[in-house]
């Protein structure tokens, strides 16, 4: 290799490491600032227990709706073609890219007290609104998108063949569905539903917009630390680092449930 080239890639290598740089600083202060004293002080803050457990409840009741739902109409959609596929597929992507404010607001107006449904939903003036149902409510919204997008990517890399054989054999729809498509699909079913788990986790604007952050009924982590960083710093620090540590922890997952999928059957391990 000349000295040109090895040059140019020092170059482009050295531009790159600058991003790198950029979003590796935060994080690592995060972790450089604490000591073990004020991490233990931090996660004794009366702010923690109660919004670690609301935040463990509404997740795992999220999660649950999202996988529930969201699997049929991700293998309808991988399955279906025309235009009003294509217009449903981008219509469930699209709380992906609205800001979280937004989301918050648009659920407001649809489930709260005087809301587009609340006529029928509320005939005797109850809302859903600032109780701990509205919560699932926000996270289903803003991480229902992760788990679909990548549930119709997995059902979409089942060889069609391996279908039309089982239907060939007399197999109904629902048996494909439930013997076939979802073993094959596993995988990403599984990394998809670890990111919708982690969007649901670090949710914070629609939360806030829509159920407020009322302690022991809607005060999920995020919301404890935007309130804990008011009075007390390493409460707040302390329970970034647990929602980094987690997050870190299942963006190795998926990556390896990704390198493993990938892998052709029968490969070594």
């Amino acid at each position: 290799m000349s000295a040109r080239l090895r040059a140019e890639r020092v170059v482009l290598a050295s531009v790159g490491a600058v991003l790198v740089a950029f979003l590796a600083v935060p994080v690592l202060a995060l972790f450089a600032t604490a000591t073990a004293a004020d991490v233990e002080h931090g996660l004794r803050h009366p702010l923690v227990g109660p919004a670690l457990r609301l935040s463990l409840l509404t997740t795992l009741a999220s999660l649950a709706l999202v996988v529930v739902l969201g699997t049929p109409l991700a293998w309808t959609l991988a399955r279906a073609g025309g235009r009003l596929a294509r217009a449903v597929e981008t219509a469930v992507q699209l709380p992906i890219v609205i800001p979280p404010a937004v989301a918050g607001v648009a659920l407001l107006l649809a489930f709260g007290r005087r809301g587009l449904l609340a006529g029928w939903l509320y005939p005797e003036g109850w809302s859903v609104t600032f109780t701990t149902a509205a919560v699932v409510i926000a996270e289903v919204f803003v991480s229902a998108p992760f788990f679909v997008q990548a549930a119709v990517s997995a059902f979409r890399r089942i060889d069609a063949k391996l279908l039309v054989v089982a239907r060939t054999f007399g197999a109904s729809p629902l048996r494909v569905f439930f013997r076939v498509a979802l073993p094959l699909a596993a995988p990403g079913l599984v990394a998809g539903a670890a990111m919708s788990w982690a969007r649901s986790l670090g949710e914070f604007g629609a939360t806030l917009m829509f159920a407020g952050n009322l302690q022991g009924t809607t005060q999920t982590l995020p919301l404890a630390i935007y309130t804990a960083l008011e009075s007390d710093l390493r409460a707040a620090q302390a329970l970034s680092m647990v929602l980094v540590v987690v997050a870190f922890a299942l963006l190795l997952f998926v990556r390896a449930v990704a390198r493993r999928s990938a892998e052709p059957p029968g490969a070594a391990p």
